[in-house]
């Protein structure tokens, strides 16, 4: 592109696709798939001296036998309130506490809970896919204004909306596989 205010749109356009991509995988850590996996506690918060601090800052947080988490709290007095923010988190496991650690088991998923899991994974997709798609209408809105305003010419303005149909068809693609990864995880027993 020669025109710098068209790259400058296809910049924005591009970091925001991307941002649409990796909140998807971040949202996609916290859906637990049958085995143990740390980063459904990453957005359990524990009112810890009057402040709302995650429990992943607050404990060591380790994998056991594949299909349990133990919690184990650096302040043995933080013990309850982490088992407490777990039961309100709705993360859909039920704590053991021990007194000194806190266990969480996954029970294995039943094939209905699976087929739940991959409507609500795709409907994320399809979240992250709308998201992409108002970028890119901004970005062409964009376009437009400098088309309509004379400061960049046809071919210029043609040719920045051929690079925006590309990136946002690219990131659709990424968005697309990383649905497809995470269903074949959760449908895998």
């Amino acid at each position: 592109m020669e025109n710098e205010l068209i790259e400058e749109i296809i910049l924005i356009l591009d970091d925001k696709l991307e941002k649409a991509v990796s909140v998807l995988k971040e949202d996609f850590a916290t859906i637990r798939a049958g085995r143990a996996n740390p980063h459904i506690l990453d957005k359990v918060t524990v009112d810890y001296y009057g402040a709302m601090t995650p429990v992943t800052q607050m404990a060591n947080v380790s994998v056991q036998e594949g299909r349990c988490l133990v919690i184990s709290p650096w302040d043995v007095s933080a013990l309850k309130g982490i088992e407490k923010a777990i039961q309100i988190s709705n993360i859909g496991l039920t704590p053991t506490n021990d007194g000194k650690v806190i266990r969480l088991v996954f029970p294995e998923l039943t094939e209905e809970r699976r087929r739940d899991l991959v409507k609500q994974i795709k409907k994320m997709g399809e979240d992250a896919k709308i998201a992409q798609r108002n970028v890119r209408r901004d970005a062409m809105d964009g376009l437009k204004k400098l088309k309509n305003d004379k400061t960049v010419s046809e071919d210029e303005f043609a040719a920045g909306e051929k690079e925006v149909e590309k990136l946002v068809a690219d990131a659709v693609a990424k968005v697309d596989a990383t649905v497809a990864s995470k269903e074949k995880e959760i449908m895998t027993v």
